[in-house]
């Protein structure tokens, strides 16, 4: 573990740091996974998985998860239209813990980030929230000239300051050569194993949908168990509706008693309120 102070002065242990997480490039594979809950973020630390990513909103409940791993807190684009609520959400996630941060903005916002020496991760190759301008959810990088102009847009982020990169749906080979040549530690979410980092959405991983993108793989199945719960929730419901309307419950054993000789007191008070 690397001794640290983090960004609100606290001293911290951590797994990696972005030093590290440089260093390693090219040399070691190290996983990734989400984590947007506590009990998500413990179980990626528990699993050994080495880096966690989440919404920034999240990430007090990510760090009580996973105290000392190292944790990219997400900046919604939508949510942060202005270079100031940017700056502003970035600075937050980093005082509440985080040791980088994400952004699916343009060079101009890498470079506004990294100019406070925020570790900045970019996100190149399929952007799910601009698919539109590349014809729908496809996979980037399939002609030589598309591949060419990837290679420039990891170019740029480098010169803005980027740190690394969440590297999404690029083809294998050309995500490969890519990750060799740029200075980015490379996230590959869906992009072969060429990258420095293999990064898989945890809800994917364990399964939480019927239907995975054809990138991810399922190890596990979440989705059933939740079907199972949500089968059982109604049916728990129903035998309870259908138990008090027949007047099974509560039964006996399901109630309260007091003593004949206080209840008669009782109903003798009463009577006398009453005035009979």
């Amino acid at each position: 573990m690397k001794r640290i102070y983090d960004w609100d002065a606290k001293f911290s242990l951590r797994n990696y740091t972005a030093a590290d997480l440089r260093a390693l490039k090219g040399i070691r594979k190290l996983t990734q996974t989400t984590a947007n809950t506590e009990e998500e973020a413990a179980a990626a630390a528990d699993a050994g998985v080495d880096l966690v990513m989440g919404n920034a909103v999240n990430a007090e409940a990510v760090r009580r998860g996973a105290p000392n791993h190292f944790y990219t807190a997400a900046i919604p684009m939508p949510d942060h239209p202005t270079e100031k609520d940017v700056l502003k959400a970035a600075f937050l996630a980093m005082k509440q813990g985080a040791d980088s941060v994400y952004t699916a903005r343009g060079p101009h916002i890498v470079e506004m980030l990294a100019r406070e020496q925020i570790p900045v991760m970019c996100h190149l190759g399929l952007v799910p929230r601009r698919s539109t301008w590349n014809g729908g959810l496809r996979a980037i990088g399939k002609t030589a000239d598309e591949a060419m102009v990837l290679w420039q847009s990891f170019r740029d982020m480098e010169n803005a300051g980027a740190f690394s990169v969440e590297a999404e749906v690029i083809c294998d080979r050309v995500m490969a050569e890519i990750s060799k040549r740029t200075t980015l530690v490379t996230s590959s979410l869906g992009s072969g194993a060429g990258a420095d980092i293999i990064y898989l959405f945890q809800n994917d991983i364990c399964g939480e949908q019927p239907e995975s993108p054809r990138h991810a793989r399922a190890f596990g199945n979440l989705h059933r168990l939740q079907e199972q719960i949500r089968t059982e929730r109604r049916a728990a419901l129903t035998a309870f509706h259908q138990a008090a309307t027949s007047g099974d419950y509560p039964a006996f054993a399901e109630t309260a008693a007091i003593a004949d000789d206080e209840f008669d007191k009782f109903s003798t008070m009463l009577g006398k309120i009453d005035g009979t």
